[in-house]
């Protein structure tokens, strides 16, 4: 089956359906490219259709900074207009505006 291109893109801050966290996007699989062992964590009556685009996403909770890997179908748009506190959001991205983070280009 073809999919359509990624609803999500590098820099949009997004927040999952169901758990409570958010993240900006950092990076994006077109399908499911994890490990095995990480598909068979999830319990089978939540586990997503691996044929979808995966975000890579600099995550946040109430309590901690981490990277999250989430299928499209559990992400939203967060247009809340909040930033994204994760340490790692100055190093890879620019200003926010919106709901998105500005991408940087290396310089060499």
């Amino acid at each position: 089956m073809l999919r359509a291109a990624a609803k999500f893109s590098i820099g949009q801050v997004v927040r999952h359906r169901f758990h409570p966290f958010r993240g900006v996007v950092f990076d994006v699989d077109p399908v499911f490219d994890n490990t095995e062992e990480w598909w068979l964590s999830i319990p089978e009556q939540h586990r997503p259709d691996r044929d979808q685009p995966f975000y890579h996403l600099l995550a946040e909770n109430e309590t901690s900074y981490y990277v999250a890997y989430v299928s499209e179908q559990n992400l939203l748009e967060d247009d809340s207009g909040e930033p994204v506190d994760h340490p790692e959001v100055t190093e890879m991205f620019g200003a926010l505006s919106g709901s998105r983070y500005a991408v940087e280009v290396p310089r060499h």
